[in-house]
């Protein structure tokens, strides 16, 4: 694998932090979720698992964490990872490219992937086997096909929404606990962008996985640790 995305996306995930451990302030107790929290479910589609086209590794050790999670909230938002064919995101859209290199588009560096969660397919079905009683709402993103999306908040120009923010805010939610795939990107660009919306925010570790390009997940809680996201177990909320 060619050393590309490690400079591109250390430098996207961490911005000035320097890379190395996560500082112990990461770590904190999580208050009780409540009528004004929200868990919010990453990306858990079949591409990401075990047989997908993109697959995270264990990917789909998240879905019972997450099952057990989602009994203790009133309210739950699913995000879905929703390519075109012929994504700008794909490496197989540029002749010559492979996955893992970049390419430059119009808001900066982009990553190339494998084909993966192609709209309308089975691979980017959610995964059969959440169970997500007071899911309210699916966020598709990373839909427009010349730019792609990690965050649940904002595509990757940083300029256009989701609408989650404004959704959330308008029933009232204060603090959100993430959970999902994959914690260094899709997880991790969530949460800070949570945190810059003005959310209290707390990634749930053990009910996500990662794909730890090049040290892209030790980069990853750093930078999140920076923004003032907080770490923790899901035996914290037990």
């Amino acid at each position: 694998m060619n050393t590309f995305p490690r400079r591109t996306l250390l430098k996207a995930l961490t911005g000035a932090v320097a890379f190395g451990g996560v500082p112990l302030a990461a770590f904190a107790a999580a208050p009780k979720p409540d009528a004004k929290s929200a868990l919010i479910v990453v990306d858990v589609q079949n591409c990401f698992v075990t047989g997908g086209t993109l697959p995270v590794k264990d990917g789909e050790a998240v879905v019972p964490v997450i099952n057990k999670l989602a009994a203790g909230f009133q309210n739950i938002v699913v995000t879905q990872d929703w390519h075109t064919p012929g994504h700008a995101s794909f490496a197989s859209t540029y002749q010559g490219k492979k996955p893992f290199e970049t390419t430059k588009l119009s808001y900066g560096t982009q990553v190339l992937w494998p084909d993966h969660c192609v709209q309308g397919t089975d691979d980017a079905a959610l995964h059969k086997g959440l169970l997500l009683p007071t899911a309210q709402i699916i966020i598709r993103k990373g839909f427009h096909k010349e730019m792609d999306s990690y965050s649940a908040f904002d595509e990757a120009d940083h300029k256009t929404a989701t609408g989650l923010a404004g959704y959330l805010k308008a029933r009232g939610i204060k603090t959100l606990y993430i959970t999902g795939l994959a914690t260094d990107f899709c997880v991790a660009w969530t949460a800070m962008d949570a945190r810059k919306a003005g959310f209290n925010v707390y990634v749930i570790e053990d009910a996500t996985r990662a794909i730890d390009l090049n040290g892209s997940l030790a980069a990853a809680w750093k930078a999140m640790a920076a923004k003032g996201v907080k770490r923790i177990q899901s035996a914290d909320l037990a």
